[in-house]
């Protein structure tokens, strides 16, 4: 660390550093729900059960948005991508989850499983 970064406060953030990856992908996100016509409000903390709220057209989102883990399957070979799934507190609050592919940096909604 230089003395500028240092007088500044500055701390380096690695290229593979996991929440910097979590950043990328609320970024991407965020674009991606204004593109599709969204108006988005991130949470301004860094913990929490939602990472975004999205409106469209009276609609209210509650948004965590998940980095994928590309992965092989085991006995087929093809490639799979594995996503968290949403903790008892996201689920009683309805929230969504937005997963982020990191190869292609493309996003898609998950479809959850109704509760019964």
């Amino acid at each position: 660390m230089t003395n500028k970064q240092q007088e500044l406060n500055m701390n380096y953030i690695k290229p593979n550093d996991s929440s910097r990856k979590g950043d990328l992908a609320e970024y991407y996100a965020v674009t991606w729900l204004w593109d599709n016509g969204y108006e988005v409000f991130r949470n301004t903390g860094c913990t929490g059960p939602i990472d975004m709220i999205a409106m469209k057209d009276g609609e209210t989102i509650f948004i965590d948005v998940k980095t994928a883990q590309p992965q092989q399957h085991k006995k087929t070979g093809n490639k799979v991508t594995k996503c968290q799934s949403r903790n008892e507190e996201q689920k009683r609050l309805g929230v969504q989850l937005l997963q982020f592919n990191p190869v292609n940096r493309q996003l898609a909604w998950i479809n959850h499983r109704q509760r019964t």
